[in-house]
């Protein structure tokens, strides 16, 4: 299923200022210092296939997205420092501040926000890494429906996608907080191969687009099922 970039998503010219300053790359390298010390703490991460990830150079990571904390377990898993672009609503009270102080992109899906397309742009132009839901918000994390935004950075920048699965988050709930899985369990995060969105002709007309985020969804549901193989889950029992 297609989806246009018209909630939240990036489509047409954009000409709106980033906020001041824009995402911070050292925020960002805080943020995976918190990560790394937060996901290896409290859970166990088997991390498969982060080589794959270019060491340099503009990038984007698609992942799939079935629980609150596949985000900040990427974060934490990732080889680089990621700038994840996050709806809005989770920037509440003190995550406000803290969620931008590493870097992390504030974006509002109900219209086009041309501020957090900026930036996300400015983050692969400046050779950083993006971290995207594809499928726009938390669900089965099968990229069974895709935005159309995850095809326009890759086109428009030219930065590859390196699709990447979190499997288990979502397998069992903790005792102590039901909200999250329990503590010490293994969360398997899979890395899979780099590769270009565009057809190489560089058009980035609403064809090439949709043709662009039909390209996209057969990588990254192909991967998907590469990692449950890989893993030994199966589709629904992560």
């Amino acid at each position: 299923m297609r989806r246009h970039p018209c909630r939240g998503e990036a489509g047409g010219p954009v000409n709106g200022p980033s906020r001041k300053g824009g995402p911070s790359p050292k925020g960002a390298a805080v943020g995976r210092g918190i990560g790394i010390g937060l996901m290896y703490g409290l859970w166990k991460p088997r991390v498969l296939g982060a080589w794959r990830v270019p060491a340099t150079g503009p990038v984007i990571l698609a992942v799939n997205h079935s629980h609150n904390i596949d985000g900040p377990m990427l974060m934490g898993t990732a080889p680089r420092p990621v700038h994840f672009l996050i709806k809005k609503e989770a920037f509440i009270g003190p995550l406000d501040p803290f969620l931008l102080s590493i870097g992390q992109l504030k974006v509002d899906r109900e219209t086009t926000d041309r501020a957090a397309v900026t930036d996300a742009l400015g983050v692969l132009q400046g050779g950083g890494v993006l971290g995207i839901f594809p499928e726009g918000s938390r669900g089965e994390g099968d990229f069974a429906s895709l935005r159309s935004g995850l095809a326009y950075f890759a086109v428009r920048t030219g930065a590859p996608i390196v699709p990447v699965a979190v499997l288990g988050s979502t397998d069992r709930r903790g005792r102590l907080i039901s909200a999250l899985p329990p503590l010490r369990s293994r969360v398997d995060v899979v890395f899979g191969d780099a590769f270009d969105a565009g057809d190489g002709s560089g058009r980035r007309t609403r064809r090439a687009m949709d043709d662009a985020t039909l390209r996209i969804q057969k990588r990254l549901t192909a991967h998907l099922d590469n990692a449950r193989r890989l893993t030994g889950r199966r589709a629904g029992l992560e």
